[in-house]
């Protein structure tokens, strides 16, 4: 059990003492910033002073005299009733050798018996991955390593839209892409698609077929599946550079096969209102702004209702909580959605929605618009090829998904300090450099001799990294992780600086001090890889 957990524990044993009940995830135990002010604070005697009909401050007292003060130096009360703990320099320690023997597994949570399905990205098959859709994947996929390292059940999913208009022009495009590269003349349809992507499509199927789809009565059929599976190849090869990958990839129109959308019209009618000749949700009965159609008054179905048939179906495969990750200008979409699966008797909390806002690409102080080998769309795959995946996963995952974000390419390219991936790595290769050089000292996992100011405070936030994943999985926050990388870099590179690791004069100090660097090694390992970011051993 970690320090946190422990005093958590000692706190809901004094309140039993006391006669009341409370819940340990009701307890909060934070980090003091100032020494001064211990190692550890709790507001729980504020919090909770009223089930004791007693101030803040003689709760706290109270509680006080309940601890058990084993591993504890001192507890004060400040301010209206906050109590801080000076912990022992031997109730840290022991953290070092749970680190080092449980390895890639530290931080792990236990199993939560709680299945998530993450459906990110979900790019519409008719083109490469472009910049847009390269934050989503990083905080889709962070976000689903957090929740499994966490103890959840996690299902990533991916939607292939190959239903609708969008696919039509695909096929169109492609059918005159092809017929340009077999030397016809063509009018380019309308609605088409441009990019240099749609040319590769076309190439590759010459390249398989040859010139055969001009005696063709309707190659449209054809263009549409094999457009599709080619599309959907070059962003599976994508994602995988980027450090993705999918679990599910499912089809819309696999979703509304068997009369699937028929039916769900059938099973909301209760629910249904006509407005001329048009269908109207009332979703206002429950979270929503106003009633939406499901069907024009000319008989189509708006998107809204084939979307809805995708969400009761995945619910109807057993997961307790759908997540889905949408570009900001979804904002209308949640309570819409959240609604409609309440007609179908489930919790609003069934679904969540993390929605992400744009990013720009500045490099040399000026915004990156389009791509400089193209004139098109940036890809995904060329940023990836510019800064690198490191960088990459790194700044998109270090701003919360709601805030604007801007890319500097410089910075992301930047070998210094000012690089916070840059920084991150540095400590972790740093540490890996020192254990190299100690690697005939034996390493003391007891951590006995550790008592420095700089030992103490890494040891305190070594021990806190359980936490921080588990408040990061709740609130599917990466970005709680990566501020956790940046100060565990801080914190390793103040150690550096203070203690002399290596020090053959003294190999007892030193051993207890290379199991501190083997911690920290470990613990910058399993957070980086949380993110999607390597750990390298040399720089």
């Amino acid at each position: 059990m970690d320090v946190v957990e422990s005093l958590k524990l000692n706190i809901q044993k004094a309140f039993q003492a006391l006669g009341v009940e409370v819940s340990l995830n009701d307890i909060i135990i934070e980090h003091s910033k100032d020494p001064s002010h211990g190692d550890y604070a709790t507001n729980a005697a504020m919090k909770n002073c009223r089930l004791l009909k007693s101030n803040p401050r003689d709760t706290a007292n109270a509680i006080i005299s309940h601890l058990d003060l084993n591993g504890i130096e001192k507890v004060e009360i400040a301010g209206p009733g906050f109590i801080n703990f000076f912990m022992k320099n031997d109730s840290l320690q022991p953290i070092v050798s749970k680190i080092i023997d449980s390895g890639d597994d530290f931080g792990r949570g236990e199993n939560k018996n709680f299945k998530v399905d993450v459906e990110f990205v979900s790019a519409n098959p008719t083109g490469d991955l472009h910049v847009g859709h390269a934050r989503g994947a990083a905080i889709g996929d962070t976000i689903c390593r957090i929740m499994e390292f966490a103890g959840y059940d996690v299902t990533r999913e991916y939607y292939i839209n190959d239903a609708g208009n969008q696919i039509d022009h695909l096929a169109e495009s492609i059918l005159a892409r092809y017929k340009e590269l077999l030397g016809l003349k063509v009018e380019f349809p309308e609605d088409g698609y441009h990019g240099q992507d749609i040319i590769f499509v076309a190439q590759k199927i010459i390249d398989e077929v040859g010139d055969k789809l001009l005696n063709e009565k309707d190659p449209i059929p054809f263009l549409k599946e094999r457009g599709i599976a080619i599309e959907l190849d070059k962003i599976r090869e994508d994602l995988k550079t980027f450090r993705v990958h999918f679990d599910v990839f499912s089809s819309e129109l696999k979703v509304r096969s068997n009369h699937a959308v028929e039916k769900e019209i059938e099973f909301l009618k209760e629910h249904i209102y006509l407005d001329g000749s048009a269908k109207v949700l009332r979703t206002t009965d429950y979270l929503d702004d106003k009633d939406r159609v499901i069907v024009k008054s000319n008989g189509e179905y708006t998107y809204f209702l084939p979307d809805i048939v995708y969400h009761v179906n995945k619910m109807s495969r057993g997961f307790d909580q759908l997540v889905d990750v949408l570009g900001a200008d979804h904002h209308g979409y949640i309570n819409r959605m959240k609604s409609a699966l309440m007609m179908h008797g489930y919790s609003k909390d069934a679904l969540e929605v993390e929605l992400i806002q744009m990013v720009r690409f500045i490099k040399d102080g000026k915004e990156m618009k389009a791509s400089k080998r193209t004139g098109d769309a940036i890809t995904l795959r060329e940023i990836c090829e510019d800064v690198g995946v490191d960088a990459m996963r790194y700044f998109f995952a270090m701003r919360a998904a709601s805030a604007h974000l801007d890319f500097d390419m410089n910075l992301a390219m930047e070998q210094s300090s000012n690089n916070p991936v840059y920084y991150a790595q540095y400590a972790h290769a740093r540490l890996c450099s020192i254990l190299e050089q100690g690697k005939d000292i034996p390493i003391d996992k007891k951590a006995s001799l550790l008592e420095k100011p700089s030992e103490m405070s890494l040891l305190k936030h070594l021990s806190n990294f359980p936490n921080v994943i588990n408040d990061a999985a709740k609130e599917r926050a990466p970005y709680k992780i990566t501020n956790y990388i940046h100060d565990l870099a801080g914190l390793i590179h103040e150690f550096y600086t203070e203690c002399r690791v290596i020090d053959r004069d003294n190999i007892a100090l030193s051993s207890s001090r290379l199991a501190l660097c083997k911690a920290s090694e470990q613990v910058m390992k399993n957070a980086l890889n949380l993110i999607g970011v390597s750990a390298p051993e040399h720089m």
